[in-house]
């Protein structure tokens, strides 16, 4: 009477792979890193996977579901790490994932709420323009409050914003805005740094800007500003890794001002810092 051994039944990774509820693809890069032990292949050169092949891939499966990472799983089986300080660290992880998401979901509620585009910009901006009819801001009027926020936080933005407040509702500022607008482009146009158009607009700017000032004191916007110094200064603390100093800002944001554009800017701003 003979007697014959059954060898033990093994599969191909494609098998492996559904069976687990992964793909080959993932099964190999487990090989690659050393989570998962590669098989010897067979003799037609394909690997073939075992009970414990298989096991392994289903233990990866459950502890990839909880959050643990790999090389935390492959420490996990080699018991070179505690099991304890893995979870400890994951949970740790996982919190600071949840208060991303309460963040995320904020700011969509803030998004339905106020609307697209604005909405995308923080609520001390929107707060302060929430009075405005629809359609009262243009898209660039958006644009300049977006770079604001970005080079000086939301704060500098909101103080901004009572700008655009004073041009959406002053129609002879935003007019002659527009006109500066264009003139200030036209400098683009090869103009030299020395034509006298330069000074001239600089000299216009300044009053078109000391213009503003004066209407944002006289509709008491000057004082919203004062309060949200006040109130809102020390809550942005915050922010202060995501701003940069506007000569950085300058440099990094792609402008394509000529130079007589660029001395028309300097002028401008020499002339305000000496009217105030």
């Amino acid at each position: 009477m003979h007697s014959s051994i059954t060898p033990p039944r093994q599969v191909k990774i494609g098998d492996a792979a559904v069976f687990a509820g992964t793909t080959p693809r993932a099964i190999r890069h487990y090989h690659e890193i050393g989570l998962l032990p590669e098989p010897a292949r067979g003799g037609d050169g394909r690997r073939r996977y075992g009970y414990d092949d298989v096991i392994r891939l289903l233990w990866i499966r459950k502890m990839a579901a909880v959050g643990i990472s790999l090389d935390d799983m492959r420490a996990a089986f080699d018991e070179a790490r505690d099991i304890e300080e893995i979870l400890s660290r994951l949970e740790e992880t996982l919190a600071v994932r949840e208060a991303e998401i309460e963040r995320q979901r904020a700011a969509v509620h803030h998004l339905q709420a106020v609307g697209h585009p604005l909405g995308l910009l923080s609520e001390l901006v929107t707060d302060r323009l929430s009075h405005l009819p629809p359609g009262s801001l243009r898209a660039s009027d958006l644009d300049a409050l977006l770079v604001t926020e970005r080079v000086f936080g939301p704060l500098g933005a909101a103080i901004q914003a009572g700008v655009f407040i004073v041009l959406a509702t002053h129609p002879d500022l935003r007019a002659e805005d527009d006109r500066l607008d264009r003139a200030e482009a036209a400098l683009d146009d090869g103009v030299d740094t020395h034509d006298p158009r330069v000074e001239e607009l600089a000299i216009q700017r300044c009053a078109q800007q000391r213009a503003l000032e004066q209407a944002i004191e006289a509709a008491g916007l000057d004082a919203a500003e004062e309060r949200l110094f006040e109130t809102y200064d020390a809550d942005l603390k915050g922010e202060e890794d995501t701003r940069m100093s506007a000569f950085e800002a300058i440099t990094k944001m792609p402008y394509d001002f000529s130079p007589a554009r660029m001395r028309c800017m300097e002028l401008t701003a020499r002339l305000l810092a000496d009217a105030h």
